[in-house]
C-alpha cells in the first residue's frame, strides 16, 4: 500500500496517474488496457482532467476497455441519476472510446444473478482489469459492497445500507424514498483480482474509513480493509482524510514520496 497525501486536487492527480499507467502499457488494437471506473464527486474532477488530457492530445482512449463498478437496480438507464447517465455526461461523450468497449452493469436485468455472472465473464474475456479506480465510503464500503459484505464476493445485486441511502438522497431531491435500495456491484473478490487499485479518498468525513483501511484489521465491518490484501494498492488522499491516522503512520507515508514526487509537484 502507498499513500499519496496532497491538497493539490485529488481528481487531477488521479487523472495524471491514470495517464501514466495507460502510456506505460502502450495499448493497441490487439492488447487493450482495461479500466474499472467509478462515479461520485471526486470522480467528476478526475474525468474533467482526463477529458482535458484527451483534448490536448496527451491521451487517447481508442484502445481502452472500461468496466463500471456499479449501477442502481430499477432505475432507467436514461434517468438523470443513473450511472449510465453520469458516465455519458461526465466522460464518455467527450472522448474517443468505442461504445462497444464500454461496460456498465445492467440494473434492469430480468435476472440479476445471471447479470452478475455475465459481467464477470466479460471482465475475464477482456483479460482482467488492469487498473481499478474507486472511492471510499464513510462506512468503509467500496463500490456498493456495504459493511458485512462477503470479502470473497463477485459481481452481484446488493442491498444498500441505510447510511448509503441517506448519503445518496442528496442526488434525489433529499428524498430517501426516491433512492434505489439495491444495486448491481462488483464484489470484493472482483476488485482483489484486478492488477492495480487506485483509491481516491477526500474529506474529514472519510477519516475513520481511511484509518481502518490503513491501520485496522481486515474486517467485513469495514469492507475496504480487504484491500490490504491487494498486491498493488495506491491511495490518493488529502490532509483532511488523514486526520485520524497515527502520527507515525502519517509521517511514514509522507517520507515515501520519491516514487510519486512528480505528482506532488503538479
Amino acid at each position: 500500500m502507498r499513500l499519496i497525501i496532497s491538497d493539490k486536487g485529488i481528481g487531477r492527480l488521479a487523472a495524471f496517474f491514470i495517464k501514466e499507467r495507460i502510456i506505460e502499457a502502450k495499448p493497441n488494437a490487439d492488447k487493450k488496457f482495461v479500466l474499472g471506473l467509478p462515479t461520485g464527486g471526486t470522480a467528476v474532477d478526475m474525468y474533467k482532467s482526463l477529458v482535458e488530457l484527451y483534448k490536448n492530445k496527451e491521451l487517447s482512449f481508442k484502445n481502452i476497455v472500461s468496466f463500471n463498478l456499479d449501477e442502481y437496480i430499477g432505475l432507467p438507464q436514461d434517468h438523470p441519476e443513473s450511472y449510465h447517465t453520469f458516465m455519458e455526461k461526465n466522460f464518455f461523450r467527450h472522448i474517443d472510446i468505442a461504445k462497444e468497449n464500454i461496460n456498465i452493469p445492467n440494473g434492469n436485468a430480468a435476472d440479476p444473478v445471471k447479470e452478475g455472472q455475465d459481467y464477470e465473464v466479460k471482465i475475464k474475456k477482456a483479460g482482467g482489469i488492469d487498473l481499478f479506480i474507486g472511492g471510499l465510503g464513510e462506512n468503509g464500503h467500496i463500490a456498493f459492497n456495504e459493511p458485512y459484505s462477503s470479502l470473497s464476493s463477485y459481481t452481484r445485486d446488493k442491498q444498500l445500507n441505510i447510511n448509503t441511502v441517506i448519503a445518496n438522497s442528496r442526488f434525489f431531491e433529499n428524498d430517501m424514498e426516491k433512492v434505489p435500495k439495491t444495486a448491481m456491484t462488483m464484489g470484493i473478490q472482483t476488485i482483489l483480482e484486478t492488477k492495480e487499485v487506485l483509491l481516491l479518498v477526500t474529506g474529514e468525513k472519510k477519516a475513520s474509513a481511511l484509518q481502518h483501511l490503513v491501520e485496522g484489521a481486515v474486517s467485513q465491518a469495514w469492507p475496504a480493509t480487504a484491500l490490504q490484501l491487494h498486491r498493488k494498492l495506491v491511495v490518493i488522499t488529502d490532509e483532511a482524510a488523514c486526520d485520524k491516522l497515527t502520527v507515525g503512520t502519517y509521517r511514514y507515508f509522507k517520507r515515501l514520496r520519491d516514487e510519486f514526487s512528480h505528482l506532488y509537484a503538479l
